[in-house]
């Protein structure tokens, strides 16, 4: 195998996406979806079954609440934050299948999947620079 192909078969290994995680939850795979951000940034908004366990607890709560056996995937805000590869790191650490989410919840929300917060769920229209806008039809 060339060193290009071992770089991004390793990287596809402990990397997914939004539509990767929308697609594999529409599908029914059991897949724990970890949102490793502050309390703040959890309240204005997060994937819709997120599990909040900020990157900072995840040595002592995780093995308390996320059975050892789940696929886990860690996002944080933004391809800008290293908060999800902090607690990816953590979850690895613990013996846990972890992933991180590429492009956090700025990408989850732009590419309109569904959020919630305190509100409910709700979704943002597709970001044209990031997907392309879904019809919805009316039956």
């Amino acid at each position: 195998m060339t060193s290009a192909q071992e770089h991004f078969s390793a990287k596809l290994a402990f990397e997914t996406d939004a539509s990767d995680v929308h697609a594999a939850r529409r599908a029914g795979e059991e897949i724990v979806v970890v949102d490793v951000r502050s309390e703040a940034a959890w309240a204005q908004g997060r994937v819709v079954d997120a599990v909040h366990l900020p990157y900072r607890d995840i040595d002592v709560r995780a093995p308390r609440e996320i059975p050892l056996t789940a696929r886990v995937v860690v996002y944080c805000w933004s391809p800008g934050c290293n908060a999800a590869d902090k607690g990816a790191l953590a979850f690895a650490r613990l013996g846990y299948d972890v992933r991180i989410m590429i492009g956090g919840f700025e990408y989850w929300a732009r590419e309109g999947y569904p959020i919630e917060n305190a509100d409910g769920v709700h979704r943002r229209p597709v970001d044209p620079l990031v997907g392309v806008p879904r019809i919805r039809s009316r039956v």
